[in-house]
């Protein structure tokens, strides 16, 4: 890789503005990686601030639990300075467990190193949506031709830009399904820097992925999201939304409105929007230390299990850390969804899309076998174990001492 260096401030590519303020690229070698020494006593795990178990975990805390009988610490990657926010992206640290949008670890099995995909959890009804200013003579995708809609481009290398991803191909699926294709519109490409993920200022340890939004009202600071700004000021005329949940917020300002929505089609391979939400671990700890992913998944289960029983408390709980409105908008949201990660066929089937997107449009260079990728037998073995402890629990209550069967 090359220090290349871009313009932003305004659009490139297809419709280039006044590119006042250059950008530096972030590349493996102009940036220092920092991580912790690897010590296998400790289990470190990260999250997205999407639907999941483990950020349901955050209040009960029972994988800690879990880790805890076996001996093993464990704990949220940035609890200590010397992680940087980059092994959320790349997997660079090997007892590291991530729980999050499809795309980084898609990219991280493909072309940077081995992992194994431990489970997902899929969130129905979330394709996106194209949004349009409020005010704008604009009903319809068809009025979008010859018009503007903005596709990000992240400057750091070293990451994948999963940002982009979702929004190209939430955009062709959109076009298409209107009878368009990316050449009847101008995509306008929005370069920024992308390069806080080992900046001091950010690196102040935090116990829960949650704190993070200590730093910044992520529910409403418009900056956060790439496009919205240059939407809201007319320079591009439309953007792709990666979710309903992000533009409820934005048409909470009364700025912006959808014209499209994929979850309104029947066609459940449209919702594939960086998801489903998938929990990867190294081939490293897989293969040496399969114990701890067994472990962590044990965690997964008892979690999902709870907040499928239990939707409002855990609504409570998700609202802290993703982009719903509120408590109630949050419970909305996760009414349907199974909180117990699986590997089910129709899951890893849209696994197989996003990844099949990614390798046809570049974003991957390298191709593998989704099914050879996703690992089983530590969900298998997790839920068979709590099975087993379940009914020793149940049954030794009732005896008047522990059997050869139990022992």
């Amino acid at each position: 890789m090359t220090n290349e260096s871009t313009k932003s401030g305004d659009p490139t590519a297809c419709s280039p503005g006044d590119l006042s303020k250059a950008i530096k690229s972030t590349t493996f070698e102009n940036t220092k990686l920092n991580t912790v020494k690897l010590d296998w006593k400790e289990v470190y795990y990260t999250n997205c601030p999407l639907v999941s178990a483990s950020n349901v975990d955050q209040e009960l805390g029972w994988t800690r639990e879990e880790f805890k009988k076996i001996g093993v610490k464990y704990a949220f990657m940035r609890s200590v300075r010397e992680n940087d926010w980059y092994p959320h992206y790349i997997h660079n640290l090997d007892n590291l467990i991530r729980f999050g949008g499809l795309f980084p670890p898609v990219q991280v099995h493909a072309d940077i190193r081995r992992t194994r995909l431990l489970g997902v959890t899929h969130v129905p009804h979330e394709g996106g949506v194209m949004m349009v200013r409020a005010k704008d003579d604009i009903y319809r995708m068809q009025e979008l031709k010859g018009k503007k809609i903005g596709l990000s481009n992240s400057m750091n290398q070293v990451k994948n830009d999963w940002w982009r991803i979702q929004e190209h191909q939430g955009i062709k699926l959109m076009l298409r399904m209107n009878g368009m294709t990316m050449d009847d519109v101008q995509i306008v490409e929005f370069p920024y820097a992308d390069d806080w993920y080992n900046k001091p200022e950010m690196l102040e340890p935090m116990e829960n992925p949650s704190e993070l939004w200590l730093k910044r009202d992520h529910k409403h600071d418009l900056a956060f999201r790439p496009l919205e700004a240059a939407l809201e000021k007319g320079v591009i005329d439309a953007l792709y939304c990666q979710s309903k949940v992000l533009s409820c917020l934005a048409e909470a300002t009364g700025n912006f409105k959808s014209i499209e929505d994929l979850s309104r089609y029947p066609d459940w391979t449209l919702q594939v929007a960086n998801i489903p939400a998938a929990i990867t671990c190294t081939d490293v700890m897989a293969e040496q230390h399969p114990e701890l992913a067994v472990t962590f998944m044990k965690g997964m289960i008892k979690v999902g299990r709870w907040a499928n029983e239990h939707k409002h408390a855990a609504a409570a709980i998700l609202d802290k850390q993703t982009f719903y409105r509120d408590v109630e908008d949050t419970y909305e949201g996760i009414r349907l969804v199974d909180m117990v990660p699986n590997l089910s066929p129709q899951n890893l089937a849209s696994v197989e899309i996003g990844k099949n997107f990614m390798l046809s449009h570049g974003y991957i260079k390298n191709d593998f076998d989704v099914h050879e990728w996703a690992a089983p037998e530590f969900l298998e073995q997790a839920a068979k174990e709590l099975l087993e402890q379940q009914w020793k629990k149940v049954t030794t209550a009732k005896l008047p001492e522990t059997t050869e069967l139990l022992k």
